[in-house]
């Protein structure tokens, strides 16, 4: 332990030393120049290495990662180039098309109701004395510090499943047998898409908490005069809350509609665990997985990837925009 400790720490100081060192250099070679240049370039120099960070760990891979979505391979390291072929293989595929409806299905339903359910748990916690409201939250926030892995293990002893006359360690089996009812196989039930919705309450499970906390503080960050003025006016709480208090909150629950939605398109960890995507349960990240590593198959590993990224690339164009917006309000 005591070994580790020390790893973590030196490796901190490299860190911190490297940057120290870096900077320091920059500074040198700016001090090199006329004085002219370097009033103009010193700044230039000091956001240098965040630029060389984001081309060659975001820009550069994302180049690869697109002309990879263009090739197969055809023996090692050779590449053949194929077009749109890759991209044409998936969606002829059913297989890939129900992966593609149950990620469209993930999109639709967790992001809207993590954002209806973190705003409830925030009103209503609000509502409750300050001791209270604390350990609401508390206990709320908790899942978001357990690993999408550890979340499934969890989850995975509540939708257990074993045959008619076994004792079912499943709580949810447990109480259906208590009633009298056969055990049923949850993460297997494939009708109406049961299981798929059943991975993503685990999913809602982690992502309230976060909500919660940023709703609640945009709540409490309502001006107080605009809630005595709309009372004054005669309006409801339930006129106040949703035409005076979500207006204002606005950039925020888009916001935190736009977190959620982002990490769902990318939600891999749950249904490994889970199903291995089997039972009609896969989405994209998964198939990208079995792609790459089982079918070894990196021409349409890549592709799936390239798709994720044009469907994300307009949903953060439309969030810089909103907060571009609000800016301009103030």
């Amino acid at each position: 332990m005591a070994a580790k400790a020390l790893t973590a720490l030196l490796t901190v100081l490299a860190g911190v030393g490297a940057a120290l060192a870096l900077y320091w250099v920059l500074n040198k070679i700016s001090e090199m120049l006329p004085e002219r240049l370097e009033e103009r370039l010193k700044p230039y120099f000091y956001i240098l290495p965040a630029y060389a960070a984001i081309v060659i760990f975001v820009v550069y891979p994302a180049i690869l990662t697109v002309t990879y979505s263009f090739q197969t391979k055809v023996g090692f390291p050779t590449q053949e180039f194929v077009g749109l072929q890759n991209y044409k293989d998936l969606l002829s595929n059913e297989a890939f098309r129900q992966t593609l409806l149950n990620t469209l299905l993930w999109i639709a339903v967790v992001p809207a109701l993590t954002v209806v359910l973190g705003l409830m748990v925030a009103v209503l916690a609000d509502r409750l004395q300050t001791r209270g409201e604390n350990t609401v939250k508390t206990l709320i926030f908790m899942p978001m510090a357990i690993s999408m892995v550890g979340a499934s293990v969890v989850w995975g002893l509540i939708y257990d499943f074993q045959p008619k006359g076994r004792p079912q360690v499943g709580i949810q089996n447990a109480i259906v047998t208590s009633f009298g009812g056969d055990p049923i196989a949850w993460v297997q039930e494939n009708t109406f898409h049961l299981n798929s919705f059943l991975l993503m309450v685990m999913l809602l499970w982690m992502n309230v908490g976060f909500a919660m906390v940023l709703l609640s503080a945009a709540v409490k960050g309502v001006p107080g005069e605009t809630l005595e003025a709309a009372r004054i006016d005669g309006a409801n709480e339930r006129q106040i809350f949703f035409r005076v208090v979500v207006p204002q909150i606005r950039v925020t629950l888009i916001t935190v509609f736009i977190t959620v939605l982002i990490g769902v398109m990318k939600v891999f960890d749950i249904v490994y665990v889970m199903t291995r995507g089997n039972f009609n349960t896969n989405v994209l990240a998964n198939e990208f997985y079995l792609q790459f590593f089982n079918n070894n198959d990196q021409g349409k590993a890549a592709a799936i990837v390239v798709m994720l990224m044009i469907a994300i690339i307009p949903i953060m164009i439309y969030q810089v925009r909103s907060f571009r917006a609000e800016e301009a309000g103030r």
